[in-house]
């Protein structure tokens, strides 16, 4: 059964920024492994790590991953380099789009207190999907996780629970009515087999020395390492 290794960012800079932005937003810090390097973002475990991918193209399109975050306040993300794109009250569920320093979305939801919440703040990943239910259910399956549905609520909603090793952080499918179009620029990494993956509908993309890159069904990407 495969399992999840980590989160993965595009980046177009060269100067760490979206690592520091990202490792303060958190609650991590930004590590390079060389001096020539740009620098990832490294948590207490390795499922709170993001490594910072550096790509040639720039952010063209409304991300279809993004992710919600735990903040004292929108002010203390603002400082830190990031603008408002729709506060709470206009959002009408409770917390506020944001754009990171690169342009990338993240939800903020704010907790005054955040000696109670864990000291990794990033707690879910959105995904907008053409079919919420399909594409939750598959990755249910393949993680081996728990499947929430949320549709009673009108909003079409599906969420996958303990899919990682932090029992906090929630895969939330939400339906939209525009396909995918371009590269996501968020993707997540797995310990795994490709075959399983292909088995289960996923699509071979290309192979890497250390590690395979998939897209899902509704052509998500994600990379599956093997087994340490």
């Amino acid at each position: 059964m495969a399992r999840f290794k980590e989160l993965c960012l595009d980046t177009t800079a060269e100067d760490g920024r979206i690592a520091e932005f990202w490792a303060a937003v958190g609650g991590g810090r930004a590590e390079s492994y060389t001096s020539t390097e740009v620098p990832d973002v490294v948590g207490a475990l390795e499922h709170q790590n993001i490594a910072i991918c550096p790509v040639p193209e720039a952010k063209t399109a409304k991300n279809r991953v993004h992710l919600d975050v735990y903040a004292r306040a929108v002010e203390d993300v603002v400082a830190l380099g990031a603008r408002v794109d729709r506060p709470a009250e206009e959002t009408g569920f409770g917390w506020t789009t944001m754009l990171d320093p690169e342009g990338n979305e993240l939800c903020v939801f704010v907790r005054p207190d955040l000696s109670a919440l864990p000291a990794w703040r990033v707690h879910g990943m959105g995904i907008d999907s053409v079919d919420s239910a399909a594409i939750a259910r598959w990755w249910a399956e393949a993680l081996d996780a728990e499947l929430v549905d949320h549709t009673a609520h009108g909003d079409g909603w599906w969420t996958v629970e303990h899919a990682t090793p932090d029992d906090t952080f929630t895969w939330d499918f939400a339906p939209v009515p525009e396909p995918k179009t371009v590269k996501n620029r968020l993707h997540w990494d797995l310990y795994g087999t490709k075959q399983e993956f292909v088995d289960r509908g996923a699509r071979l993309l290309w192979e890497m020395p250390r590690w395979t890159v998939l897209a899902d069904p509704e052509g998500n990407e994600f990379c599956v390492f093997p087994e340490p």
